[in-house]
């Protein structure tokens, strides 16, 4: 019994932990744009104590005020001209036009990343896992396969946001009827969290 109502704690206390340490910490690295600020402009000199989320706050307001200077034609020159300034620097120039590629199409509204979940077999036939379609290898790499691929990303459990990126055969992979989130949830529970309805897969096409 006493083992019992020690599980049922743990079930609680243990996921409700790990997001208030999320949460702090993502808070506490956002908060970071608070130096942003002149000294005597921050919380901490203004009201004699650092007030938690404010540099939350703050990151939220630099990021929407960005999006909406650069939906007009003076911001949309200010961007060509910053992004034509990082290009013609060494180094400095690969690393931004990957991290702006991802980016485009992990956040972008028309982006095709993660947008469908699939079963495939790995890393040996016969034992299959959950991955994420990323699109199809580029045409200098079709080139050199024979058949329709597809690009997946398989994550690994229960971090996500590392994994193997792999191309297969389109015909290898079946896709799955449950949303990314769903997908996601039953990966990082190891497949304890399993899908509310039986998943229905069909071949992708």
């Amino acid at each position: 019994m006493l083992r019992k109502y020690f599980i049922t704690g743990l079930l609680i206390l243990v996921p409700l932990s790990i997001t208030l340490w999320v949460i702090n910490s993502v808070i506490g690295v956002m908060d970071q744009s608070l130096l942003l600020l002149p000294p005597q402009w921050r919380p901490e000199n203004l009201l004699g104590r650092h007030i938690p989320g404010v540099g939350t706050i703050l990151t939220l307001l630099i990021i929407f005020v960005t999006g909406l200077l650069t939906k007009n034609f003076i911001g949309n020159y200010v961007i060509e001209g910053w992004e034509s300034l990082l290009n013609r620097i060494p180094i400095v120039n690969s690393i931004y036009s990957s991290v702006k590629q991802v980016s485009d199409t992990l956040f972008s509204s028309d982006g095709n990343a993660f947008r469908t979940a699939v079963m495939v077999e790995y890393p040996r036939k016969g034992m299959w896992t959950i991955a994420f379609v990323t699109g199809v290898p580029s045409q200098d790499v079709q080139k050199h396969l024979q058949g329709e691929y597809v690009s997946i990303y398989v994550p690994t459990t229960p971090n996500p946001t590392s994994g193997f990126f792999l191309m297969v055969p389109k015909a290898d992979v079946i896709e799955l009827d449950m949303s990314v989130d769903v997908a996601l949830k039953h990966i990082v529970s190891m497949g304890v969290v399993a899908p509310e309805t039986n998943t229905v897969t069909k071949t992708l096409c």
